[in-house]
């Protein structure tokens, strides 16, 4: 009986053991996954507390020795590692920058809301319960740079996946001019017409920094652009209100314009019908180059069924439109050229709602196109200028988050006259 009672307390003493230690594995793991809300699929941050500038990479941009991802559950199991990185991270590697990581995306970058079933869907934390999309393709760059994880993240935009995420987590994030920053390297989806790099970030002084690490000497290109006007009475913006947009979201778009005394004058209803025009033809450009460029993957086991949906969208769209979408990309470039003549920057809402709730049975090909209708940011990939997310504050209605985003859209290759006012709509005076 003694041995018997001593046998089972060994075993009793042996199972708790290993509860203990599985159960500290556990919570080790919880700890990093609540740490890292899935903003990051690969995540070392710094411990030195040296205050160095903290840069998170967005997976589908080529680091040496890691595989990119791009999102994909295929690609993360069959890719090799990067023989080398990518061009635009030769300025963080040659100024010995920590980079925190890999941040989290849409896989391949080709969906809107931010959801990503492999490696989970990045929260966004704005209206305090996780229920609203982060937006995408960027999406754990802009969550962890609203988080605090990252002082700049680098993130690429097609036809908004750097301005969308950041409108749906309330930070900045700058569309560069196509060309600006060398994208090889990068995953394309659309490499002759639409893909950029660019920065986000909490606060523009940060998002400088960022365009700093992507274009030498900007740093000194945008404090020559705060010099040459230096107040917001100094700049002319040409406003353009779109069907569909949340009234609320154009009343505090103009009240922070006024407050701050930008120059504001109404576009016209003829630019507005461009406008859509050119919309239509960068959704069309956009799904049409995504399956030309990554149709590949199209019968890939691990692929989710939602990307196979936009291929095969992205299919149709390059046999009944693209040809057309693209004769007319020259005058879009035309007209804004024109219109430029008379304003410094255009003012448009980057999403014409909040950002929605993720339905209850997670995202579907309806939802995805329901986000991709709200943005206004295709247009202006189509045409390859450079554009800027800011967000705003929104006066409380019940709203779901307190910030809308304003998108400023500039000339091609002025980044730091956008940046500079950015800084004056941030100003609290």
């Amino acid at each position: 009986m003694k041995n018997a009672f001593l046998q089972r307390q060994s075993m009793f003493l042996s199972i708790l053991v290993l509860l203990i230690s599985l159960n500290g594995c556990s919570m080790e793991g919880y700890r990093a996954s609540r740490a890292r809300q899935h903003a990051f699929i690969d995540y070392h941050p710094l411990a030195d507390g040296s205050g160095r500038l903290r840069v998170a990479v967005k997976d589908n941009i080529d680091m040496k020795g890691e595989v990119t991802t791009a999102g994909s559950e295929y690609l993360a199991r069959h890719s090799p590692p990067a023989a080398r990185d990518a061009p635009c991270l030769a300025l963080v590697r040659e100024r010995n920058l920590p980079i925190v990581g890999k941040t989290n995306l849409t896989e391949f970058a080709v969906t809107v809301s931010g959801e990503n079933s492999h490696f989970g869907t990045p929260r966004n934390r704005f209206d305090g319960r996780h229920e609203v999309i982060p937006g995408g393709s960027s999406s754990g760059s802009a969550v962890a740079v609203k988080t605090g994880m990252a002082d700049v993240a680098l993130g690429t935009d097609t036809a908004g996946s750097i301005r969308v995420p950041a409108a749906c987590c309330g930070v900045y994030g700058l569309k560069t001019t196509f060309g600006l920053v060398p994208t090889k390297g990068v995953f394309p989806i659309s490499p002759k017409y639409l893909d950029t790099v660019g920065p986000l970030a909490r606060d523009i002084s940060h998002l400088v920094q960022g365009m700093n690490l992507l274009q030498r000497g900007f740093a000194s290109r945008y404090s020559k652009a705060v010099a040459a006007k230096p107040l917001a009475r100094q700049i002319k913006i040409g406003r353009l209100y779109l069907d569909g947009t949340d009234p609320a979201i154009d009343k505090a778009i103009d009240e922070a314009l006024r407050a701050k005394n930008f120059k504001v004058v109404i576009l016209s209803q003829s630019f507005k019908k461009q406008w859509e025009q050119a919309q239509k033809d960068g959704k069309v450009v956009a799904a049409a180059d995504a399956w030309l460029n990554d149709r590949q993957y199209n019968d890939k086991k691990g692929v989710s069924l939602l990307t196979k949906a936009v291929f095969a969208l992205g299919e149709v769209e390059y046999h009944t439109s693209y040809a057309a979408a693209l004769r007319r990309r020259a005058g879009w470039q035309h007209t804004l050229r024109e219109v430029f003549k008379h304003v410094d920057f255009i003012a448009v809402p980057t999403l014409q709602n909040l950002p929605p709730k993720f339905p209850f049975w997670g995202s579907s090909v309806v939802f995805e196109l329901r986000v991709f209708g709200m943005q206004n940011t295709v247009g202006v990939n189509y045409a390859g200028n450079p554009a800027l997310a800011v967000p705003i504050p929104l006066p409380a209605r019940k709203k779901t988050v307190p910030v809308t985003s304003l998108q400023l859209i500039g000339r091609p290759f002025h980044e730091a006259e956008l940046l500079n006012a950015g800084r004056l709509l941030e100003s609290k005076s």
